[in-house]
């Protein structure tokens, strides 16, 4: 028996004993802080998984992973998927400001920050988008001046998603205005509870409220808490956004793995005709959706041990997207009237549930960068086309 086999078979009796039924299939997913709480069943299963260093698995052990290889991490997500096992924990720590310090912070920094977002206690937003800064970002206005031995801000930022729950931000600043707009910005992590940082959430046309504004009137970020160099956060930047946009961190998220016939179950239910062209178009969808998943395996399986995948990887978000899009609209079509309730006793919870989501998924291709951005990305650092 290999080490691969023997690692499949002590992971499996390991989850078959620890992973609470709670936990299995659809449901909520930790985030790390204080701010939201969590059902027992998730917590217990968070605490497992820290103590053995699954919340982050490829980590090193010194900051709170379990030093995985790729081979084994796949191993572990494959296991996960075959008992429907939420991942004990998700969020912009573990996905994004994580793994761009492990490749761009301190010793010290990764010591004092990565443990705390490996073990779910803290919680972390983005600062990266301006009211006059989204597509074109590197039009950042937010302003860092250094004094002494923190930096004071002030302006703001707009679609911060999560901040009203968040402990920390990782936020991208103008430390010096007299150089060409790509080479004066900087990355700070700086606490979020301080008087200095006001924080309004949006309503979106779903009724949620997971964007926000934030305000900074002279907010402080700790010297030290200066990832990379002065005036050379640009470049870091984006090798975060590839980290978000990642199949490391997509297929992470998608342990669970979705019931192939779901929207066959669901054309059952609510339709009594035949419908061929819907028919179609789910077996079309459900087609594209594998083809993604399989794409999604290999590109990780191909890349080095622990490593974010290329600019290939830019791929996944935008599809990722319209998936997602196209799915909560084949599900409202294929409802009918079922599929636009708001409220009241008229319809089922699930029914309003659905109808929210669908709502939701409009911003699919907005969040994490355009469309339009990502298929830019696309033609130049992986076709090679000209800018």
């Amino acid at each position: 028996m290999t080490s691969l086999e023997e690692f499949r078979l002590a992971t499996r009796s390991w989850l078959k004993e620890n992973c609470p039924d709670g936990v299995r299939g659809p449901g909520p997913v930790a985030g790390g802080g204080s701010k939201v709480p969590i059902d027992a069943d998730s917590a217990l299963w968070l605490e497992r998984c820290t103590q053995r260093g699954w919340t982050v698995p490829i980590w090193p052990t010194d900051y709170g992973g379990a030093g995985l290889s790729m081979d084994k991490y796949l191993i572990l997500l494959d296991e996960m998927q075959r008992i429907k096992a939420r991942p004990p924990l998700a969020g912009q720590g573990v996905a994004m400001i994580g793994p761009t310090l492990l490749e761009y912070g301190s010793e010290e920094q990764k010591l004092r920050h990565l443990p705390k977002i490996a073990n779910g206690e803290v919680r972390w937003c983005q600062g990266y988008s301006e009211p006059g800064a989204g597509s074109d970002l590197a039009s950042l206005q937010t302003r860092a001046l250094l004094e002494g031995e923190q930096f004071v801000i002030s302006g703001q930022k707009i679609w911060t998603s999560g901040a009203q729950h968040a402990d920390w931000m990782f936020c991208l600043v103008r430390t010096d205005t007299k150089v060409p707009k790509h080479e004066g910005i900087s990355l700070l992590l700086l606490p979020m509870d301080q008087p200095g940082v006001t924080v309004r959430p949006i309503k979106l046309i779903s009724g949620d409220a997971f964007f926000c504004e934030t305000f900074f009137d002279d907010a402080i970020a700790r010297r030290e808490d200066l990832i990379g160099q002065l005036n050379r956060g640009w470049t870091i930047s984006k090798r975060l956004l590839q980290h978000e946009r990642s199949g490391i961190s997509i297929l992470a998220r998608g342990t669970t793995k979705p019931d192939p016939l779901a929207l066959q179950k669901l054309f059952k239910q609510f339709r009594h005709d035949t419908d061929h062209d819907l028919l179609d178009r789910i077996s079309r969808f459900e087609m594209r959706k594998r083809a993604f998943r399989l794409t999604q395996s290999r590109t990780i399986a191909e890349s080095d041990d622990g490593q974010t995948p290329g600019p290939q990887s830019s791929i996944f978000e935008p599809c990722a997207a319209n998936l997602e899009k196209e799915e909560a609209d084949i599900k409202a079509q294929t409802i009918g009237m079922n599929g636009l309730g708001w409220e009241g006793n008229g319809f089922a919870a699930s029914e309003i549930n659905m109808t929210r989501q669908w709502l939701s998924t409009k911003r699919r291709t907005i969040a994490r960068g355009t469309d339009e951005i990502q298929r830019n990305i696309i033609a130049k650092r992986v076709l090679g086309l000209p800018g």
